[in-house]
């Protein structure tokens, strides 16, 4: 299983969900950091070039029932799966948004930067 860390942005969009819906997107995550990478092994979903962004090596989770989007990236050697974007499942929204969080932290986006997600 990989830790789960989680940027402060994450964290806050992750804040604004209510409690059904924090519950079943924690329940997504644990599942997914069993085995983060990519499809047919794992349960990854790699996004590559979205909407005019290269967001290759951000991979998403998608929640259909209630709409919100996961995006996070990997550090393969220490397993560690960064929780990067919390969102609604708006497509041009979520992708923006995983492209900001990538031009603000560079490449330490894909590193052991952020914080553990127990601390929600």
């Amino acid at each position: 299983m990989f830790i789960i860390k989680i940027t402060t942005e994450a964290r806050n969009d992750f804040n604004r969900l209510d409690k059904g819906m924090k519950i079943q997107v924690l329940k997504g995550m644990y599942k997914v950091s069993q085995n983060p990478l990519a499809t047919p092994n794992g349960y990854g979903k790699p996004l590559g070039n979205k909407g005019g962004n290269n967001l290759t090596g951000f991979f998403k989770i998608k929640y259909r029932d209630i709409g919100i989007r996961v995006v996070y990236t990997l550090v393969r050697d220490q397993e560690i799966m960064n929780i990067t974007v919390v969102s609604e499942r708006d497509d041009d929204y979520c992708y923006e948004l995983a492209a900001k969080l990538y031009k603000k932290y560079g490449d330490s986006i894909f590193d052991d930067v952020f914080e553990k997600i127990q601390e929600l």
